[in-house]
C-alpha cells in the first residue's frame, strides 16, 4: 500500500470514531525510520482506545501491515506503529504536555556557504 493510501485510510479511520485536532507531520526528510506521523486526540481512555483500535483494524482490512500497538491497557497515549506511519492517539493533557506536533514539525536548518566561500569553489 503507497504512503498516501495508507495515509488517508489512517485520517478516515481516526474521523471515523470522531478523533479531535488531527494532523499529519512528513518527517521524509527528519528520519529514514518511517514517513509520517499522525497525531489525534480523544476525549477519554475509552475513546484513545477505540480510535487506535479502529485504524489497526481498518489498516488490516485493507491488507496492510500493523507492526506494533502500544499503551492501550492505559488509553491514555496509545501508539500504532504502521511502519511508514507511526499514529499517537492522546488525550489533551498528555498530548500538550509531549508536545509531539513541535517536536516533529522542525525541520532541519540548511547552512548556506558563505559568500566568500562559495567564489572559492572549485567545480
Amino acid at each position: 500500500m503507497n504512503i498516501s493510501t495508507l495515509e488517508k485510510l489512517v485520517v478516515d479511520a481516526l474521523e471515523d470514531i470522531k478523533a479531535k485536532d488531527i494532523e499529519v507531520i512528513n518527517t521524509t526528510r527528519l528520519t529514514a525510520m518511517f514517513d509520517r506521523i499522525v497525531i489525534a486526540s480523544g476525549d477519554s481512555n475509552r475513546q484513545t482506545k477505540a480510535l487506535a483500535r479502529n485504524v489497526q483494524n481498518k489498516v488490516l482490512e485493507a491488507g496492510g501491515h500493523v507492526v506494533s500497538m502500544e499503551g492501550q491497557d492505559t488509553g491514555e497515549w496509545v501508539l500504532v506503529d504502521l511502519g511508514d506511519i507511526v499514529v499517537h492517539v492522546m488525550q489533551p493533557a498528555v498530548r500538550a504536555y509531549y508536545n509531539l506536533e513541535e517536536i516533529w514539525s522542525h525541520t532541519p536548518v540548511r547552512h548556506r556557504p558563505h559568500e566568500a566561500d562559495a567564489r572559492h569553489e572549485t567545480f
